[in-house]
């Protein structure tokens, strides 16, 4: 399966497309095993590629005596993009797709999106909260949108797997300084462990909310902003919402604050919340 731009088509008559792509001269942002992330130029534009060139059997068979599903090729992305525009979730916006090969272990595959520009990510744009307190109403505005999006997954049989807030992107195009007071657009990124299916599994949302609250942790929050968080996911009023999921944001609260644990023994981050 191939799915390219008419004018790369023509540009690449008789060709490999494969191959053009990969030399292509482009900034590698990522690389692991089996899959490169890059950035490129082509025709005044920069776009990035998820390269997939086969994982090997070793890592499909381990995934798989560990119960995970082995990510084996841009099929996924591809796929969660489309479910996600579905869905009216700003995401990365698709340009080109391809798959050759039966064998799960060598098959290569691509996504092109094109880049996302004037953003920032979340991490980025609120890494001083603590120490500079932000505008109320830019602070709740955020919070509730990224809420939204969480509620807009979950309840429609989505989970993302990587659910930081430095996957959420934030459209910088108006300027900063009017961020807050104009209509607000974040993008979901880096999709490509998203699960699909008719209900997300109570687990899964755990590890979701829980990610992303263990990657807010440091910003400062306060407990009226995590109640507004709760309430807007739930999509009920607050007192509802902690009667009858009072078990759910307890796993939550005690994943997150595991996860934090861990990276404060790994010497991420240094020790700061209790």
């Amino acid at each position: 399966m191939l799915v390219i731009p008419d004018k790369w088509k023509k540009k690449w008559k008789d060709k490999d497309v494969f191959e053009q792509l990969l030399a292509l001269k482009g900034i590698v942002r990522k690389e692991k095993e089996g899959r490169r992330t890059s950035i490129f130029s082509l025709d005044g534009k920069n776009y990035y590629i998820k390269f997939y060139r086969g994982v090997g059997w070793k890592k499909i068979f381990r995934n798989l005596f560990e119960f995970r599903l082995p990510v084996l090729d841009a099929d996924n992305e591809w796929k969660a993009i489309h479910r996600l525009e579905r869905l009216g979730i700003n995401t990365m916006r698709l340009v080109g797709y391809g798959k050759r090969g039966w064998n799960p272990a060598k098959r290569q595959s691509f996504v092109i999106t094109e880049e996302l520009a004037q953003t920032v990510s979340l991490e980025d744009f609120c890494r001083h909260w603590r120490e500079s307190v932000p505008p109320y109403g830019l602070k709740r505005r955020l919070i509730i949108e990224v809420a939204k999006i969480a509620r807009a997954l979950h309840f429609n049989g989505i989970n993302h797997r990587d659910f930081y807030i430095c996957h959420f992107l934030l459209d910088i195009s108006a300027g900063t300084h009017l961020i807050g007071h104009s209509p607000m657009k974040l993008y979901l990124i880096d999709l490509h462990r998203v699960q699909i299916r008719r209900r997300v599994p109570l687990r899964w949302r755990v590890k979701d909310i829980a990610a992303l609250y263990f990657s807010s942790m440091d910003l400062g929050l306060t407990q009226r902003d995590l109640m507004r968080f709760i309430r807007v996911y739930e999509g009920v009023p607050l007192k509802d919402a902690l009667k009858k999921h009072r078990v759910f944001w307890w796993r939550v609260r005690r994943r997150a604050a595991a996860l934090y644990r861990k990276a404060v023994r790994k010497g991420l981050i240094p020790q700061q919340w209790d």
